[in-house]
């Protein structure tokens, strides 16, 4: 256990008002920990299941609801007091359970009930297993992550666990369309807590060595282009209209590659509308694209060079093309605190004969951790969930043998986050 031991003697903590010092020595494996961590394995193959056959798209509001109805029932049968948080949006409401401890410690833990699929993708793709890999829409993102905090609190439970001050679990409805009901909710609760754990998954062994955490990830934000045309008879007399849809592809070519010379940026057009009828030229069209920034002017830059570019002459005479650009989620950095968390989970993964933990500096996947760690006043780890591939595509898998480490992890950070809190270093 070397790594562990280095890990855990150097990681040097400090938590808004609870300071947080590392252990004079590393604990060995909990090895009861563990062998409930294993146990518990087909239990969390069966809240995957049911998790994963009801469909929650995240704009299938009842199939949401349904989830979210089905997580409530589970946290007050792990003895949480469980609520409601409004969406700001008006959509299905995130759920909260809140468990009171005899400690010091104040964790969030958080996961998103909704996926990008929808629905009836679960009739083309349905959930099954294939060796060691169990597929199913959303089972990685963020299925998984739901499970893993559903059996790590049952886990602990069990073990009779209460050094904490404070234990909030929230599962958020709306994550993949950029959180907008519950972005402000995760921000604002974050901020009355020491630690939040984020549960977005892993990426698997087919795409990485080792499993990981993560200590950044994007701000999100989403690009609307609409050109403004004429219409016109399409067949009596197509010259005397403005064709908005033809102006709009030019636009779309012309800026496709604006990103390119942003720091920091990156642009995908992804979606596009124009007209209503067949014989009619099109007046207006427009388009939206996928932004992700890594840099806090990378939106501002973004913008005043797509409006730059549009500026230039059309290629349709006589239309006019607007773009706006709209902030969605926070970036997500890891931070100081944030590396230490890290630490401990590496520290911890060593714990487990043959799992060596990296630490993924970066992605373009945009994460609630972003809003969780907005305020600076908590530490956020994010990418606790189980290790899987295939996220927002076909044939989306979690790996079943990433289960009990992965249990193992969530809960054995838990108690020693609470032995640190309860126990601070000078």
């Amino acid at each position: 256990m070397g790594i562990a031991r280095t890990a855990l003697c150097t990681a040097v903590w400090m938590m808004g008002a609870v300071g947080l010092a590392a252990p004079a020595d590393a604990a060995p494996a909990d090895e009861a920990l563990r062998s409930a961590a294993t146990k518990e394995q087909p239990a969390v193959i069966d809240t995957l299941r049911a998790l994963v056959t009801t469909e929650s798209g995240s704009t299938d509001h009842e199939g949401v609801a349904t989830v979210m109805a089905y997580l409530e029932r589970r946290l007050r049968t792990l003895d949480a007091n469980v609520d409601r948080v409004a969406s700001a949006t008006g959509g299905p409401d995130l759920v909260r359970g809140v468990f009171t401890g005899n400690g010091a410690l104040k964790v969030m833990l958080i996961a998103h009930a909704d996926t990008v699929y929808d629905r009836g993708t679960l009739a083309k793709e349905p959930y099954h297993q294939k060796g060691n890999l169990l597929y199913g829409p959303g089972i990685a993102d963020d299925k998984g992550g739901i499970a893993v905090i559903l059996h790590a609190m049952a886990l602990l439970k069990a073990r009779g666990w209460d050094d904490y001050a404070v234990v909030t679990v929230l599962f958020n409805p709306d994550e993949e369309i950029g959180s907008p009901g519950s972005g402000e909710a995760i921000a604002t609760l974050a901020a009355e807590h020491d630690v939040v754990l984020s549960f977005e998954p892993s990426p698997a062994k087919a795409v990485i060595e080792h499993e990981g955490v993560l200590l950044s990830a994007a701000g999100t934000s989403q690009v609307r282009m609409t050109v403004q045309g004429l219409s016109a008879h399409a067949g009596a007399a197509p010259e005397q209209g403005r064709n908005a849809l033809v102006e709009l592809a030019h636009r779309v070519v012309q800026t496709k590659d604006v990103a390119a010379g942003v720091p920091g940026a990156q642009l995908n057009w992804t979606t596009a509308s124009a007209g209503t009828a067949r014989n009619q030229i099109p007046e207006r069209a427009e388009a939206g694209g996928d932004v992700r920034v890594m840099q806090a002017d990378s939106n501002d830059n973004l913008l005043a060079a797509l409006q730059a570019k549009v500026k230039e002459s059309p290629l349709v005479p006589d239309t006019t093309t607007t773009v706006t650009l709209e902030p969605l989620r926070p970036i997500y950095v890891a931070g100081e605190r944030g590396r230490a968390l890290a630490d401990l989970a590496r520290a911890i993964y060593g714990e487990l004969d043959g799992r060596p933990l990296l630490m993924h500096p970066t992605t373009n996947g945009g994460t609630d951790a972003g809003f969780a760690g907005r305020s600076g006043k908590a530490a956020v780890l994010e990418g606790l969930g189980l290790a899987g591939w295939g996220y927002h595509a076909r044939n989306e898998y979690i790996e079943i043998d990433s289960i009990p480490p992965r249990l193992y992890l969530a809960s054995r950070m838990l108690i020693e986050l609470g032995k640190r809190a309860s126990s601070p270093g000078p």
